[in-house]
């Protein structure tokens, strides 16, 4: 009976590492240009059929026109990575910074995935920021903090200048703005490497510091040396770990849900040990509050927002700095509760979402990474979908639009903040940041210091997302199904919230450690300027 049992499971694996190497002998295959014509024309019709806003920042006739073009250009077979490379810089012409691109890679076995968790690279620890156009070193994990303020000149054999060229032709921002590519490379760039470039073992950086060039090596290594084979173990140096009463045992179980809690309130990332949500006074009388929010999402966050403008309300603080900078975004429900914390009046914080479809939520089933699970789950949902979206989704001043809850009137929060407010935001500033900005702009609700966000003013696609596999190459791309959008506008459209000042970091105040806009809002509060 237990044989008979364990017969699917086997199977399962067998037909799961054959799949393995039949994926990753396919790598290597080419297209023929009929092919890549097809996937051409695929791609363009599944844009045109989903995506809202389309031709917002580049006209029908001049699109029409470049993927025509492209398909003129294909005149040999390609392999998928060079197709991509040919493909997405035509996809980043619509200008919506929501869209990514993506074309197949190595899948791992088993045995594989197994090694990979039990190894470690520690380039993938590296944090970097774009500062002057250069790209330095702000951050290395655990090790090799002596690396921090080096600046980036070359990985391997091609300069930085080379890659973020490469890279930066594959993706766009919102609209023409200038601000968001550089930043959103270097905030990502080991995963952007390890994307384009392929699985490494070893990765050798040319750095500069200090008018000294030099070359790091990083090479993978194994974090325990048992993953390999069993140790021998010694009787005599076992420590005997002592036995925990019922007290302790229970008091050990509180300590873990406590902090189970305050990971998810804060929003707790493991990876770089620090906090996604964090709030402070930045003063002994604690009439300046300071928010460093890295991310809307991750965790918890109502707790949070509560607990802190319960701060600002009790120490009665007439200064509050929101710090949005190279915060890529998260979700609707959070920046539309944060905003209620902002305003002492009723508002609406964004306008029903544009969509091309009755479905939205729908359209997004059974993607590219869909397993038997997930198939079954959102089977299981599609009628609960189904009722959501037919009652959410209707026309709205001649629009098929979909009704937000975060899109009805409401009411601002009890212990709204009445104070000064100033906002730090840059290119890394994109999606719901820029959202939330745009709000807080057009009401004239805060100051604004730093650059021009890499989101646009007047809104993106995005809200929910569909992944189309392409049927020849099986290059992927992820699309948005919905126009968001505040009642805010400016224009010309196409741009992101400019500051009211414009500051801009410098390398001499990253290698001194001086945070180059906070210091400049300090020093405005400081000396009453307004």
């Amino acid at each position: 009976m237990l044989k008979k049992s364990l017969l699917p499971i086997v199977l399962l694996a067998l037909a799961s590492c054959a799949s393995v190497k039949k994926h990753n002998a396919s790598l290597g295959n080419t297209y023929s240009p009929d092919e890549l014509r097809k996937d051409i024309d695929f791609t363009y019709k599944k844009f045109q059929k989903l995506q809202p806003k389309l031709y917002q920042y580049v006209s029908k006739e001049v699109l029409d026109r470049k993927f025509d073009s492209l398909k003129k250009s294909i005149t040999r077979p390609l392999n998928a990575k060079e197709f991509y490379m040919a493909l997405s810089p035509v996809v980043a012409e619509i200008r919506q910074g929501h869209i990514i691109g993506d074309f197949p890679d190595r899948r791992f076995s088993k045995k594989e995935t197994n090694y990979l968790k039990n190894t470690k690279l520690d380039f993938f620890d590296l944090e970097l920021k774009f500062i002057e156009d250069g790209f330095w070193i702000s951050g290395t994990g655990a090790k090799d903090s002596v690396l921090i303020g080096s600046q980036l000149v070359a990985v391997g054999m091609e300069t930085t200048a080379e890659l973020v060229k490469k890279y930066c032709s594959t993706f766009s921002s919102d609209g023409y703005n200038s601000t968001f590519q550089s930043p959103f490379i270097a905030n990502n760039f080991t995963a952007a490497y390890s994307k384009h470039e392929g699985y490494r073992d070893s990765v050798s950086l040319i750095l500069m510091k200090h008018d000294s060039v030099f070359v790091k090596h990083f090479n993978r290594y194994l974090k325990d040396s048992s993953f390999l084979k069993p140790r021998s173990i010694d009787s005599t140096k076992i420590v005997q770990r002592p036995r925990l009463t019922k007290a302790q045992k229970k008091a050990e179980k509180v300590r873990r849900k406590q902090l189970k809690k305050r990971n998810r309130k804060y929003g707790f990332i493991p990876a770089r040990n620090r906090f996604t949500r964090n709030f402070k006074f930045l003063d002994s009388t604690a009439q300046i509050g300071y928010f460093k929010i890295r991310s809307w999402n991750n965790g918890s966050h109502e707790e949070f927002f509560e607990e802190s403008f319960a701060k600002l309300d009790s120490a009665k603080a007439q200064y509050l700095i929101i710090d949005i900078r190279d915060n890529p975004g998260g979700n609707l429900d959070q920046i539309h509760d944060f905003y209620g914390y902002l305003t002492d009046t009723s508002y609406q914080f964004v306008r029903p979402g544009e969509v091309k479809t009755r479905l939205p939520n729908i359209k997004k089933f059974y993607g590219r990474n869909s397993n038997l699970f997930s198939v079954v789950a959102q089977t299981a949902m599609l009628p609960y979908f189904l009722i959501d979206n037919l009652t959410k989704t209707r026309k709205t001043e001649g629009r098929l639009r979909y009704h937000f809850k975060e899109s009805k009137t409401t009411k601002p929060k009890p212990l709204n903040f009445k104070g000064k407010i100033y906002v730090l935001v840059n290119g890394g500033s994109f999606s719901a940041s820029t959202t939330l900005a745009s709000q807080l702009h057009g009401n004239k609700r805060a100051l604004f210091i730093g650059e021009e966000t890499g989101g646009a003013y007047n809104g993106t696609v995005a809200g929910q997302f569909k992944i189309i596999t392409l049927p020849h190459s099986k290059l992927a791309f992820q699309l948005g199904l919905m126009q968001l959008e505040t009642p805010q506008r400016q224009e010309p459209d196409g741009f992101g919230i400019k500051p009211d000042i414009i500051v801009s970091p410098t390398v001499a105040d990253f290698l001194a450690d001086r945070d180059t806009e906070l210091h400049y809002v300090l020093d405005m509060i400081k000396h009453g300027k307004q």
